[in-house]
Formats: C-alpha cells, structure tokens, sequence
C-alpha cells in the first residue's frame, strides 16, 4: 500500500511540478533582435577605421625598416618613395647608441616684409626663433618635442641639402626649404601678428668652448653669421 502511495504521489509530482513552459523555452532560443541600421552602420565604419589604422601601422613600420636598414634590392629600387613617406616627419637614425653632440650653438632669427599699395618695401624688425623655443624647454620637466627639435632638425635638413650654397638643385632640398620657410612663417605670424609676403632668416652659428683649463688660452673662433635669401610665401595674417 505504501510503494503504490509512494509512487502515485511521484507521479503526481511530475505531471504536476513547474515545467518550463513550452512559449518561454521558444522565447530563449530565439535569435537575438537585430541592432537598428544606424548602429550596424556605425559598427562598420568603426571596424573599417580599425582595420585601415593597422594596415598603416604596417606599411608605416615597413617603409621605416627599409630607410634604416642597410642598402637592399627592395630599398633600392624604391627609395624615392620611401624617402617621400619619411622625409621630413619620420626621419631616423643610430643617434641613440652613437650620439654626436652638438660642437655649436645655433641662433635663428627670422624677419618678415610687405609689399604695401605704393610699392614700398616694409621690413619688420628680427624675431628671434631661437630664443622661443629656448624659454619653451627651459625649467620644463616634460618639454614638448616641437621645441626641442623641429626648428633645430629642420635647419640641419636645410644645411645638409643645400651645404653652403641656398640654391635648391633637388626635389629634397626644395622640400627642406619650404618646410623651414613654413616654420617660421607661421611662428612669426602666430608671435607678431600683421600681414606679410616675404620671410628671410639669419643664423648666427657660435663654436662651443672646449672644456678645461687650456681652453683659456685657444684663440676663440669667431661667429659665423648666415644671412638666407628673401623667399616669397602664402600672406599669412593674424
């Protein structure tokens, strides 16, 4: 009598339990609502972008591997557009394990002219650029890089292209001096406001003294003063 209770009331249990229901099982397993258009669109767009950044993170790596790895077939026969894509922003070299200190102080100065509506010819007074970028880095635990190097490097690429002469005889020395007239134009407009035509720059190149006591006694060398030619720019104004 008891097993035949024990069992009815198991099988009552069973027909009469809590069951998953058969709409809420179906609910579960149903596919997931589809994002609105505008999202899908969005999510595109950001795997696209993410995919474009790493295949020029790549290429970017490349094209840098082969300007400073020795002289291949590779680097060769594609240098001029290896040497687009680093010049001038992502020049490297082995300074880093070889440093070659600077022997001279270099003082750039730069100055602007107008043309006004007579014909006369107006010159403002020299600004030094230098001396900027020198009160930037000064006192500054964590100095900009712009400071520190790009009127420096970009006077550096301007020398090692045209040497002594300012006459541009190749597409890399046209393109160094339009970066360093860049430079300066838009430093002077941003300092002295005004409108201008024309940027010349002089560089006052001063040897460094060697250190010790015999140093006293050396003749010291005297400052070589550069002065560009007038180069024609975009008017810029304040």
């Amino acid at each position: 009598m008891s097993s035949g209770i024990d069992a009815a009331d198991v099988k009552e249990i069973q027909h009469s339990g809590p069951g998953p229901d058969v709409q809420e099982f179906h609910d579960a397993t149903a596919a997931p609502p589809k994002l609105p258009r505008g999202a899908r669109f969005l999510r595109t767009g950001l795997c696209a972008v993410v995919f474009l950044c790493l295949v020029a993170s790549v290429v970017h790596v490349l094209l840098v591997f082969l300007h400073v790895a020795p002289a291949n077939t590779v680097s060769k026969r594609y240098s001029s557009q290896i040497n687009a894509w680093v010049f001038p922003f992502f020049e490297q070299n082995w300074r880093l394990f070889a440093p070659d200190p600077e022997s001279v102080n270099r003082q750039i100065l730069a100055r602007t002219a107008r043309t006004d509506s007579d014909g006369s010819f107006e010159v403002s007074p020299w600004f030094d650029l230098t001396a900027v970028d020198g009160s930037a880095v000064e006192h500054q635990a964590f100095p900009s890089h712009t400071a520190q190097n790009m009127l420096r490097r970009a006077w550096s690429g301007y020398i090692d292209s045209h040497g002594g002469d300012d006459s541009a005889r190749t597409e890399r020395a046209v393109m160094m001096r339009k970066y360093l007239t860049n430079i300066a134009a838009d430093r002077l407009a941003a300092q002295q406001g005004g409108t201008f035509d024309f940027v010349q720059l002089r560089v006052v190149t001063m040897p460094v003294a060697a250190p010790g006591s015999s140093a006293g006694d050396r003749p010291k060398k005297p400052a070589e003063n550069r002065l560009l030619p007038w180069w024609k720019v975009p008017r810029h104004a304040e």
